[in-house]
């Protein structure tokens, strides 16, 4: 074995430029396979990033009528929808795959908060428990957070995130100052921003739309004192927090089940239902790959190309090293060391083109990301499956060859010129 990569080594060196040449084809099928792959590796893992957000988590578990959910700005409580307990949410966070669960309702008020004459048109106001902001991710920027007797003694106290305070206030500080929410006076105690910020990337209009986010802001108020401003018993939200990415489907799934069980609804088509982001973001992912898979087939076409070189070339070599062969037979080697040794040169020979490749690759799929502001991921068992395959491929177009040579007769070949 090590003697036959010695000679073919030897023989790849003695004619660098026919065997670059020969190489060529596979660099290049090799490469274009790699910066695609990279590509749609890249473009997978911003989808699902773009989706599901940087590292929360969280899925929302909402009340539906049909397909849509319940606005209760407008529509009535459905009978037989109670609101959750403590049990119940304890229920739900006992789940293996739940890591938090926290509860909330929420409006999109068009006209009903105010600070002074200042509007925030459009905003979201929010009642909540006091796990939601640990359950989100969101940390106290400014002032404090919610405490216990917010929720006992009634305070009516309220939280803005950072688009709500920018809008209201205008760059004063909030803490301290009083804003109205349908008329009802609440004290701002603190602002609130994301742990981790993350904005999705958007390359074009199609992706505005599908991850643009609201960013009117939001008001968080305590939940016991939502039916102030608001409604009494009216049904919440849920959000849980998996414990990763791949558990949220099963998280949201199991939560909406749990929820569901204590429907006593007459209308069939009122339920609870969880956010499927990880499904949005496979069905996206499915389409840029279909479109990919293409690109690789038709990339798959130079290494098919490639494959013939590297056997035209082996079939030169043959004939080349025609005495060299019947000498070899001449003095005992057998047909499997012929055939071992013409097969080993094939094999290190596109081995080499497809490490070539595999770097060019890496390099092309850097220079399509820095012209094109696309997002690439380089994908190691892709690279190691590319070199693999690139032997493979010396293998099966070195067998004629190699099986020619091996089966030269060795009269023959010593009288050859």
């Amino acid at each position: 074995m090590f003697e036959n990569l010695r000679l073919s080594f030897q023989g790849i060196w003695s004619h660098k430029l026919r065997s670059f040449l020969t190489m060529l084809g596979i660099i290049i099928g090799i490469a274009a396979i790699i910066a695609i792959v990279s590509t749609i590796k890249g473009t997978n893992e911003q989808i699902e990033q773009n989706l599901i957000g940087s590292g929360s988590n969280n899925v929302n578990v909402q009340l539906y009528q049909g397909d849509w959910t319940i606005d209760f700005s407008y529509e009535s409580v459905p009978q037989g929808v109670p609101v959750i307990s403590e049990e119940i949410l304890r229920e739900i966070t006992d789940l293996e795959e739940v890591e938090s669960a926290a509860l909330y309702r929420y409006r999109q008020d068009y006209d009903g908060v105010y600070y002074q004459n200042t509007s925030l048109s459009g905003g979201y106001v929010y009642g909540v428990d006091r796990d939601y902001f640990i359950t989100c991710d969101l940390l106290v920027q400014k002032g404090r957070g919610f405490v216990d007797k917010d929720f006992t003694d009634f305070h009516k106290v309220a939280i803005l995130d950072e688009d709500s305070a920018n809008a209201l206030f205008q760059g004063e500080n909030p803490i301290g100052k009083t804003i109205e929410v349908r008329q009802q006076p609440f004290v701002v105690v603190g602002v609130v921003t994301k742990k981790d910020v993350f904005e999705p990337v958007i390359n074009s209009m199609e992706d505005y739309y599908t991850y643009a986010q609201d960013s009117s802001g939001k008001v968080y108020i305590p939940e016991a004192v939502w039916p102030v401003p608001y409604r009494y018993d009216e049904p919440q939200q849920l959000v849980v927090k998996a414990g990763s990415t791949s558990d949220m489907t099963g998280a949201g799934k199991k939560s909406a089940d749990i929820l569901n069980g204590y429907l006593t609804v007459s209308d069939d088509t009122v339920s609870y239902r969880s956010e499927n982001l990880l499904e949005q973001a496979k069905q996206i992912q499915q389409l840029s790959e279909s479109t990919n898979r293409m690109l690789i087939w038709i990339a798959g076409i130079s290494l098919l190309v490639g494959g013939i070189g590297v056997m035209n070339i082996m079939l030169v070599s043959v004939t080349e090293r025609t005495s060299e062969i019947g000498l070899k037979k001449a003095i005992g080697a057998r047909k499997t060391m012929i055939l071992g040794q013409f097969l080993t040169e094939s094999a290190v020979l596109t081995s080499l083109g497809g490490v070539f490749g595999v770097l060019v690759g890496i390099i092309l799929a850097e220079v399509i990301s820095k012209l094109s502001d696309m997002p690439v991921a380089i994908s190691i068992p892709a690279a190691a499956a590319a070199v693999v395959f690139s032997m493979v491929i010396g293998i099966v177009f070195g067998l004629i060859p190699s099986y020619k040579a091996a089966n030269l007769d060795p009269i023959v070949a010593l009288r050859h010129e």
